[in-house]
């Protein structure tokens, strides 16, 4: 059964859903259209569970409509810092078409934004999901920091199948975060050491000098290599012992000399073999000091007062499912909706997608076979 309403700032135990969406029937009075393009450009979304499904209407989102087109659109709901707080980001999104260029992200948006103009240039504070276009094939996990994006320093895989998949960001109040598709780890770890928001805490000492007597070349020529007598004496070049003088040769053009051809026992220029060096120290890097522009920053993990969640996307390939968004300060919440809206479809999706797949392969026509014919007993044959 469908939410009837969005759950707002419900606190279950020490947990807080701070927005829940599924998409019931109702799902346009929480929603808003914006109208950042005025060229044509911009498409609607529609309710919808596509063409194929486990549950008709459960499985109902919201999907884009048109190929070559821009998406926004947006929901609000009261502001709040998630400061000494974890905060999860987790939605879904189904691929039924083969995408060859498109966005499948959301973005968690600050309090007070405009959702009428809501778009590309519309300032935001996540930006979590897959991206797919060509040959590039990621998912965005970008944060903002005093105004200005950082993409995570990691390249992180996405599904690119048409099946329903599940996307959760969970950022910790010890600014770590962790990053899972299907319910399965992609990447962990510190925020400051994946995203280059604030300065190393370490760099290298910029007045330090390599010395003078460091060994940074890991071979040498062998001394007691020897270059075989007669090395030298081998040409590079010698006469072509298969040519011949051409009959119609005259001694007015000249004596005749036979082309020259590279000389197989050429060896090239001697060279003494390299052997390890022992005085080799490896590489020389200056050591690392205190970076003096580092500050820590405590409350790396909360981004500023969010107030909407948008979805802001150009599309060539069309169809894209969104489904099942969730935004709350528990992981153990957004893992209940997971198992309420996901689980599911991740088990019952690939047998709906063969049902699917042998219906329309019955409706294609099949070839005619051909005609058989009785030759017995004609003699024209």
């Amino acid at each position: 059964m469908k939410w009837a309403v969005p759950l707002f700032l419900v606190s279950l135990a020490s947990a807080t859903v701070y927005f829940q969406e599924e998409f019931d029937t109702n799902w346009e009075s929480r929603w808003v259209n914006s109208n950042w393009k005025t060229d044509g450009s911009q498409a609607k979304f529609r309710r919808s569970a596509g063409d194929w499904y486990v549950d008709a209407e459960k499985d109902q989102g919201l999907q884009t409509t048109e190929d070559y087109r821009f998406y926004g659109i947006s929901s609000k709901f009261p502001g709040f810092s998630n400061q000494g707080k974890p905060l999860v980001v987790q939605f879904t999104v189904k691929m039924e078409r083969n995408v060859d260029c498109g966005g499948g992200y959301i973005k968690i948006l600050p309090d007070g934004f405009d959702q009428s103009t809501f778009g590309g240039d519309t300032p935001y504070l996540i930006m979590f999901g897959p991206d797919i276009c060509g040959s590039e094939k990621k998912t965005h996990l970008i944060v903002a920091y005093k105004g200005k994006n950082y993409l995570n320093t990691k390249r992180f895989r996405c599904e690119i199948d048409s099946f329903t998949h599940q996307y959760t960001a969970i950022f910790h109040p010890d600014n770590t975060y962790e990053f899972l598709i299907d319910d399965q780890e992609v990447s962990k770890g510190k925020l400051e050491e994946h995203w280059d928001i604030l300065p190393k805490k370490e760099i290298k000492d910029p007045s330090a000098k390599k010395p003078e007597d460091w060994v940074d070349e890991p071979t040498l020529p062998d001394p007691e290599d020897k270059k075989p007598e007669g090395w030298d004496d081998i040409p590079e070049l010698i006469s072509d012992p298969s040519a011949s003088k051409p009959e119609d040769w005259e001694d007015k053009d000249g004596e005749w000399k036979a082309p020259m051809i590279p000389n197989p026992d050429y060896k090239g220029e001697w060279r003494p073999k390299m052997i390890p060096n022992p005085g080799y120290k490896g590489p020389w890097t200056a050591p690392l000091i205190p970076n003096p522009d580092y500050v820590e920053e405590p409350n790396l993990h909360a981004f500023g007062t969010y107030g909407g969640v948008g979805i802001e996307l150009w599309q060539v390939t069309s169809g894209m499912i969104f489904d099942n968004i969730i935004i709350t300060d528990s992981v153990e919440e957004a893992k209940a909706f997971s198992e309420k809206n996901f689980a599911y479809r991740k088990a019952g999706e690939p047998d709906a997608k063969k049902v699917y797949d042998d219906a329309e392969e019955a409706k294609r026509p099949k070839p005619a076979e051909p005609e058989e014919h009785d030759f017995e007993g004609r003699e024209d044959l």
